[in-house]
């Protein structure tokens, strides 16, 4: 391969992957000398001149002539005076010779080596450019195009055809993807792996959901309304705290939207994700009521040395505070940044029987589905609606009916306690979706 092959085909593939003229003829530079220090040690007397237009190359070595007996004829930079006679008769000790050099001289496997180099540059700087691109957008909405999906993850390329990974973990659940299909995704991390940058995205993030409001709600994006903080259940429930410093502004109203014109597109692109949207509030107290909305608090206690807080509701409420497979109440907590504990008011507490008692007729598993949804006595069993228990736990219609069989036979010398108020609850208990 000669000069003129060699760097017609690296400006050619310089040219497929975007890499400027200034930055091509810095790449062949550095590449060419260093061909040269690895045979004649030094290249500082060297001059090279590249032409990637026509894909000419000259390499000029430049010596001072010295005198043959002279102690300087083993430096780089001379040349004893009979050894410069050969190229030239009339050189002179003192004189310059400047001696053209081919790159054949370095010998084929020196300019294949070269050649691979040349390659190995251009795709090390790609990889630095794109860390430096990301690293700097980490937390930022970007848009791609699914290339290939994998069972753990898939891969994105972006505008540019650098591919980036959505990994299953960083996925909402419903997402369903095929190729050539338009992603939107927040740059979650820029990992290093075996010395190139690994792109990573994510839609579970709550950074995500803050940007796509950021996009939606001017107000939020112009610095007039904060967003506080943001957790999420991916797919399920998410929870946003949001305030105004101008009083003139309603933060909830303006994130939702004239008929919800500004929620909707979020909840879509999320596979409709129920968002609740929460004023914030420095009373920390009211912020952990509206935390658990759509569930009405009764009282609380607080405890900020063990970061704890124990609310107290009503029956009914207890299981619209806790949520499906106990959603709420976790999202609720790590907003507020305190675990929250539910109880059920203690009205007529001497009178009621805690499920455990009915363990000789109700089986164990029933008993712990119906505490996980904050039913853990008899009356606050009876005070749900059937639906509501069967929508809420696995249990079965007929195997609701025998729980409320066998606890209303246990209730049933009750003089407070008729039929009619132990089959119907005073609510009907539907957490609304924002």
């Amino acid at each position: 391969m000669n000069a003129r092959m060699l760097i017609e085909n690296f400006q050619e593939f310089a040219k497929s992957r975007n890499i400027d003229r200034p930055t091509m003829m810095s790449i062949l530079d550095d590449v060419f000398r260093t061909m040269i220090r690895k045979r004649f040690e030094d290249d500082s007397n060297f001059d090279v001149i590249i032409n990637p237009d026509n894909g000419d190359l000259e390499i000029w070595r430049n010596r001072e002539i010295v005198d043959d007996d002279s102690e300087d004829i083993w430096d780089f930079d001379k040349i004893p005076l009979a050894e410069a006679q050969k190229i030239e008769p009339d050189f002179e000790v003192g004189e310059s010779v400047a001696e053209p050099i081919k790159i054949e001289d370095f010998g084929r496997r020196a300019v294949l080596l070269a050649r691979q180099t040349l390659i190995q540059r251009v795709k090390d700087m790609e990889r630095d450019n794109l860390y430096q691109k990301y690293k700097d957008l980490v937390g930022e909405i970007i848009t791609g195009e699914v290339y290939q999906v994998w069972s753990r993850e898939a891969l994105i390329l972006d505008k540019d055809e650098n591919e980036l990974v959505l990994p299953k973990s960083e996925q909402i659940p419903k997402d369903r993807y095929r190729k050539g299909d338009t992603v939107r995704a927040v740059v979650h991390r820029v990992d290093v792996v075996n010395g190139a940058p690994k792109v990573i995205l994510s839609r579970a993030a709550p950074a995500f959901l803050e940007r796509l409001f950021e996009q939606e709600v001017p107000e939020i994006y112009d610095g007039l309304i904060t967003i506080k903080n943001v957790v999420r259940e991916p797919g399920e429930r998410a929870k946003v705290a949001v305030e105004s410093y101008d009083e003139r502004i309603d933060p909830v109203g303006a994130c939702v939207g004239m008929k919800g014109s500004r929620i909707h597109p979020v909840v879509r692109e999320l596979m409709n994700e129920n968002i609740d949207i929460i004023n914030f509030t420095d009373n920390l107290e009211l912020f952990i009521a509206r935390a658990l909305s759509p569930a009405k608090v009764g009282s609380m206690k607080i405890s900020e040395l063990t970061g704890r807080v124990s609310v107290f509701m009503k029956p009914d409420q207890v299981s619209l505070a806790i949520g499906r497979g106990g959603a709420n109440i976790k999202l609720a907590s790590r907003l507020v940044g305190m675990e929250i504990d539910v109880f059920r008011e203690a009205i007529d507490y001497e009178e009621d029987i805690a499920l455990e008692e009915f363990s000789d007729e109700i089986e164990a598993w029933i008993i712990a589905e119906l505490k996980k949804i904050g039913l853990d006595t008899g009356r606050a069993v009876l005070a749900v609606k059937k639906d509501d228990i069967v929508r809420r736990t696995e249990l079965e219609e007929e195997t609701v009916d025998d729980v409320y069989r066998i606890i209303r036979q246990e209730f049933a010398d009750d003089e407070d306690l008729t039929t009619d108020e132990a089959s119907t609850p005073t609510t009907d208990n539907t957490p609304a979706a924002e």
